[in-house]
This record gives C-alpha cells, sequence and structure tokens, in this order.
C-alpha cells in the first residue's frame, strides 16, 4: 500500500523456503588467511541463512547463470555448497578471497576491514548478480530477486507538517538496520528510539508543498514492509574516533517486529535468532570477529576461524553482539 507494485516478478516468491531442506551437524570452519576474520565471521552468517542456503545448495542458479566474469552468485553457490558438504573440519574460503576486490573496491587484503561494511557489499554483489540479465528495470520490480525477497524490506518515512497537519510519505528500501545503541540497553528499547518521531525545526525545517513554506514538521521511520530475514546491525563504531562503545545490549531469541511497523496493529510479525556476530576488541580499527549461529540440526555453534564448537543458546545470547540475524 502506497508503493508502485512491481512490472516484473524476478523470482517467484512461493520458491522461496524458510526451513531447511536438509538436516545436519555444522559445516567446516574457515581458514584465516591473515586478518579475514571478519569475512569469515561474515560467510558464516550467510552459510546459515536457511532461505538462502536452500536456494544455493539446490544449485538452481548457477545452472541458469549466462554471467560473464564475476559472479557473486556463483562464487557464493559454490562456498556453501563446499563448507555444508565438507569431510574436513575447516576449508580456506578461497572462491571468496580471489574476488575480494570485486566485492568492494575499498577492501585493501591483508588490512581488517569492517564486518558489516562486508556483509552490505557482498549483499549488494549478490543483488548485482541476480539483476544482471535484467536492464531497466522499475524498483519494484528490482526488489523481487531472490536476494531482496529474503534480505530485503521498505522504510517509511512519514512527514507531518505542524502548520497544515498534511502528511508526506516516502520509502525506501533497506538490506539491514542500523540502530543507534548510545541511549539503548536493548534491542527494544533501540527499535523504539528508531522509531520515535524526531522533530524538524530551525536549520532541519521541513519544505511543506502545501504550505509553500519552510515549517516545523515531525518524522518518524516504521517498518512498512517487513523482511523475511532481518539483520540489525548494533553501532557500536564511532566513524570519527574508530573509538567503540562496549556495553551490553540484551537482545532476545524471539522478536515480534509489529510495534514497529506502519500499522502497528495486526497480527504478530515474529521472528527467530539464527545468527550473532561478535566483535572482540577496543576499537573497529583492531580487535576480533568471530560468530554464533544456529545450524540445520537446531542447534547453535560458536565459529571463530577454523574452530566450530558446540554452544548453547544461553552463550548465544549473551555476546558484545555488532550484528543480529533474525528469520521470519
Amino acid at each position: 500500500e502506497g508503493m508502485a507494485p512491481p512490472r516484473r516478478i524476478l523470482f517467484p516468491p512461493e520458491k522461496i523456503c524458510m526451513v531447511w531442506q536438509q538436516r545436519q551437524s555444522a559445516g567446516a570452519g574457515l581458514f584465516n588467511v591473515g586478518n579475514t576474520c571478519f569475512l569469515n565471521a561474515v560467510l558464516q552468517c550467510l552459510t546459515y541463512t536457511p532461505p538462502l542456503a536452500n536456494y544455493l545448495l539446490s544449485r538452481e542458479h548457477s545452472q541458469a547463470c549466462h554471467q560473464q566474469g564475476f559472479c557473486m552468485m556463483c562464487i557464493m553457490e559454490a562456498h556453501v555448497n563446499k563448507v555444508l558438504d565438507s569431510p574436513v573440519s575447516a576449508i580456506l574460503p578461497l572462491a571468496v578471497l580471489k574476488v575480494f576486490r570485486c566485492i568492494g573496491e575499498h577492501f585493501q587484503p591483508g588490512r581488517e576491514e569492517d564486518a558489516h561494511d562486508f556483509f552490505c557489499c557482498t549483499v549488494n554483489a549478490m543483488q548485482k548478480a541476480c539483476l544482471s540479465a535484467s536492464n531497466d528495470l522499475d524498483l519494484s520490480s528490482q526488489s523481487t530477486t531472490i536476494v531482496y525477497q529474503i534480505f530485503g524490506g521498505f522504510l517509511r518515512s512519514r512527514v507531518i507538517c505542524y502548520s497544515c497537519k498534511a502528511i508526506s510519505d516516502s520509502y525506501e528500501a533497506f538490506l539491514d538496520v542500523p540502530l543507534d545503541i548510545k541511549a539503548a540497553s536493548s534491542l527494544a528499547a533501540a527499535l523504539e528510539d528508531f522509531v520515535t518521531p524526531e522533530h524538524l525545526d530551525g536549520e532541519n525545517c521541513f519544505k511543506c508543498g502545501k504550505c509553500k513554506k519552510n515549517v516545523a514538521a515531525s518524522k518518524r521511520f516504521t517498518v512498512h514492509c517487513a523482511p523475511k530475514v532481518l539483520t540489525v546491525c548494533l553501532k557500536r563504531f564511532d566513524c570519527f574516533t574508530g573509538g567503540k562503545i562496549s556495553k551490553v545490549v540484551e537482545y532476545p531469541e524471539y522478536l515480534d517486529l509489529r510495534p514497529y511497523m506502519s500499522q502497528a496493529d495486526g497480527e504478530p510479525v515474529p521472528y527467530s535468532l539464527y545468527a550473532v556476530l561478535v566483535h572482540s576488541g577496543v576499537s573497529c580499527h583492531g580487535g576480533h570477529y568471530f560468530c554464533y549461529t544456529k545450524a540445520s540440526n537446531g542447534l547453535w555453534y560458536q565459529m571463530d576461524d577454523e574452530s566450530v564448537e558446540l554452544r548453547g543458546i544461553d552463550t548465544a545470547l549473551r555476546q558484545q553482539a555488532y550484528l543480529l540475524f533474525y528469520a521470519r
């Protein structure tokens, strides 16, 4: 509602399966080749994303792909199949390391990169791979790839003019939700802050189309279309100082997104946690990344480079989380 319908559906939504098609214990760990823990942690979180893994394990993409050169979907397909079907306890994520600079031109081999940045660049590269055969698509159609149907949602920004009460809505697609945690001690509080109206006034005032002048107004973001997989980034790093907010931010195993949606009353929109990416260290320029993921057998594992160890959900819920992954 309020958004233009897509002219083309690139991937049939009914083919996306949210539950694992095969049950097994965790696959292989990933060797670190020098400051590549951020890459390993992100790859493990993506590997245990059930709807993505189901699709990549079917090898449907590579069978139909005609892309010349770099295709992130083909690379992820090869990687996920190798990890989940490995006879050894750890592998080198060679396919991904080879295209490291294609995923993000600013990435430098041997340098510790930001895991959230790497996640965004990887998902965007997968999205580009899904669009490679289709030119000149409208934005709504671009959001019907398998990647966007898994990770993508839409935010609504609603501005209400204080003078004439006119409502102005705009919509933007998102692949993850970055949340400010300076004033929040829990995920619920950070989400509450995210949807709290902001007052636009003074230098920051709003040009009202109805009043035809700059006016004071309120602006509020809400989740308009909920994604199948909700990725939350708890903003721990200060982009100016590089310093880190190291405090504990509580997050639940089960989350209802309904209170933070444009239609706040209605059926619950339930999510279940399946991966937690952790940063240990005092600044964004150093430290170490690892993660906790829930394998298809329903058990939680700590994945720290080549090490894969069974852990309880309680341990996974007590971390200094940086990225949280929830599935519908």
